[in-house]
């Protein structure tokens, strides 16, 4: 993977971070269908929170917590909270080397879609019970965070893919936006018909993201990733499937496979050069200063939900969680700190600060979010979602997910073929379970 990770991009381009990408450590694996209740330690009190804590977290969405924790400072005069941001590239590394020496944080910033190696009590304190309510965050998110039925991460942020679409040439073609992977080539020929030169714009030239694109569709295709018992299950109906539906949108002339670039995702979107894309929230924040005209995104873009394939529409989950580390010197306050993060008020101010989309659901009722339509989708999908499977050799196997995808996009290798190799790939690297 290039050091610069499509969240570094995301950063560059529009000050948004999402995460970073986990190294291949030793983790606990368990199958990406499973849900478990959530257990943890000893109850934290309402007193206020006192001492110090020190916060890690790597630079971007975080960048704003000095701003998110004011009150909650306010109401704690005699806590002193350390924050120590970190460049998204280097964290999990930095971390990682911090834990192994025993001079980590108190409270450390996570990723769902990455996080499984540490989710051990030996590196995490489990969640207290009664910290928070795990229904009341979307429940991929909760579930990414829990082994063996104990929580050791709080969702902090999310985020999902959806279908980015412009809206007037819908409108000029005379097309909806689909619910099946069935009507996504009429639509996307029907945005061509109105005008522009691909319909969707796809970047298969970034192997982890790619990867997690072609996961989601073996999902949406009835697939699984791993097995109840904890195997690699990827050589399957519904990978080669999954491989296929990505593979025709370029067959088929809707997309191209020498661009755009994912830099180049938003000028080519404005221009006509692309009419749609599946991606992230963050599109949205963006299209303004990509067209130069302010309000252009609400007279020029709709969101929809996910097609959905033989099984489902189901996208996956990702963002941002909160764990107290297991040698924390002030593990009391830690938690108050990150049961604060976590109360639906403190989430929409991170979301009025940085954009960064609540995990909470009922955060979601706030008018400063519910006044901009365009994220419905977003919401509606997050509703959808499901974790990565919790290996910690995943990010390795979704890189080479992206590798074989490409191949069979460019027509150098077949479906099939793919998902053998794939498979034999992921094999070959296990799972790290212990």
């Amino acid at each position: 993977m290039s050091s610069l990770s499509r969240r570094t991009a995301l950063r560059l381009t529009a000050g948004m971070a999402l995460g970073a990408a986990a190294l291949p450590l030793a983790g606990c694996g368990r199958s990406d269908t499973d849900t478990v209740p959530a257990a943890g330690a000893k109850k934290v009190d309402a007193s206020p929170a006192t001492g110090t804590v020190n916060v890690w977290a790597a630079q971007g969405d975080a960048d704003v917590l000095g701003t998110v924790v004011k009150p909650f400072k306010a109401a704690n005069p005699d806590l002193v909270v350390k924050t120590t941001l970190i460049p998204n590239a280097e964290y999990y590394t930095k971390l990682q080397a911090a834990i192994a020496a025993g001079k980590g944080p108190d409270i450390a910033q996570f990723f769902p879609e990455s996080q499984a190696q540490f989710l051990d009590s030996s590196t995490l304190l489990p969640v207290p019970d009664g910290l928070v309510e795990p229904g009341s965050f979307f429940k991929s998110l909760w579930d990414a965070g829990v082994v063996d039925d104990v929580a050791y991460t709080v969702p902090w942020y999310a985020y999902t893919y959806a279908l980015v679409y412009r809206s007037d040439l819908a409108k000029k073609a005379g097309v909806e936006a689909p619910t099946t992977w069935a009507g996504m080539e009429p639509f996307l020929k029907a945005l061509q018909g109105a005008g522009a030169t691909r319909a969707l714009g796809a970047d298969i030239g970034w192997d982890i993201f790619n990867g997690q694109d072609v996961a989601m569709y073996a999902w949406q295709a009835g697939g699984s990733l791993v097995t109840p018992a904890g195997k690699w299950n990827l050589n399957t109906p519904q990978m080669v499937d999954a491989l296929k539906y990505n593979a025709a949108f370029f067959t088929a002339g809707t997309a191209d496979t020498s661009g755009p670039t994912f830099l180049d995702a938003q000028p080519y979107f404005v221009s006509g050069k692309t009419a749609s894309m599946i991606t992230g929230p963050w599109v949205v924040g963006q299209l303004d200063t990509a067209a130069k005209k302010s309000g252009w995104t609400s007279s020029h873009v709709a969101t929809a939900p996910l097609p959905a394939g033989a099984s489902s529409s189901v996208s996956f989950s990702a963002g941002g969680t909160w764990g107290v580390l297991a040698d924390s010197g002030n593990a009391d306050a830690a938690w108050k700190l990150v049961r604060y993060l976590a109360q639906p008020s403190a989430q929409v101010a991170q979301f009025k600060a940085y954009s960064s989309l609540p995990a909470v659901i009922s955060a979601w009722d706030d008018p400063a979010i519910k006044s901009r339509p365009l994220l419905d989708a977003f919401f509606t999908q997050l509703k959808n979602t499901r974790a990565f499977p919790q290996v910690s050799t995943w990010q390795q196997v979704a890189t080479r997910l992206g590798k074989e995808m490409e191949a069979v996009a460019k027509g150098k290798e077949s479906a099939a073929k793919a998902a053998a190799n794939i498979q034999a790939y992921a094999e070959s690297v296990g799972t790290g379970s212990k």
